[in-house]
């Protein structure tokens, strides 16, 4: 099956959007193929703004309808204790929440982007969008991350080279208790990596100390801005670390 075809099949749908590489690419063909999709954002503690500024520009480029559902995941404490489920938890409460809105909205079909590249066999998280019927056209027709990545350059999307980003509260370790403040000050590191040029990177936490991973072709940038880099992060972390064992 084609994406065409399965847009040709599947006419209405409710799309959980994430401004991320796959689901605008899935959210473009859609509509480029005639149909009815409507665009779902979970704005939740655990998704940086810049993720939600993303999703608004791309849904406004294709003219796409696009809905931002306000939930927050912390009251959860299957999701906050961070077990090794915790994914499969909090999967389960935000594409309920999803269906939930799209079904009001007279949408029955809910789709995910879910790449034939990913390994959706060992991700809790898939087990609970199997559970509630979430379909992902893009694996199911065979599509992987680097098809996508061309294809959404050939359509002019500005996602296709955006790197992967998980969520923030996979930059907690697993079994460390998820608070709001562990999240803010992710968000604020990150996002002052950000502004000193870095990309690519992730800023996890390490019992009170920040732990930057970063490219090694960046790893030349640590120590030229390292002043800056301790100024902007140090209001936040006790002490910032180096994990030396990056990708190329």
């Amino acid at each position: 099956m084609t994406i065409k075809e399965f847009f040709d099949e599947n006419r209405t749908c409710a799309l959980a959007f994430s401004g991320g590489v796959d689901s605008a690419y899935l959210l473009y063909a859609g509509i480029q193929y005639g149909a009815d999709v409507h665009a779902y954002y979970v704005k939740s503690e655990f998704q940086p703004q810049f993720e939600l500024d993303d999703a608004k520009r791309l849904a406004g480029e294709l003219h796409a309808n696009m809905t931002i559902i306000e939930m927050s995941v912390l009251p959860y404490e299957n999701v906050t204790e961070n077990g090794p489920r915790r994914c499969y938890f909090c999967k389960q409460q935000i594409f309920s929440r999803i269906i939930a809105a799209a079904q009001a909205d007279g949408y029955t079909l809910l789709l995910d982007g879910t790449n034939a590249s990913d390994d959706a066999d060992d991700r809790p998280g898939m087990q609970a969008l199997r559970e509630l019927s979430v379909r992902s056209p893009l694996r199911e027709c065979g599509l992987t991350k680097a098809e996508i990545r061309r294809l959404s350059k050939e359509a002019g999307l500005f996602t296709w080279d955006k790197p992967a980003y998980a969520c923030l509260a996979t930059r907690i370790p697993t079994g460390t208790e998820i608070t709001k403040e562990d999240l803010i000050a992710t968000e604020s590191a990150e996002s002052a990596l950000f502004a000193l040029g870095f990309t690519d990177f992730r800023v996890r936490k390490a019992g009170d100390a920040a732990k930057l991973q970063v490219p090694a072709g960046q790893l030349p940038m640590i120590l030229e801005k390292r002043t800056e880099i301790l100024e902007k992060l140090k209001p936040y972390y006790q002490s910032i670390t180096l994990d030396l064992e990056v990708r190329s």
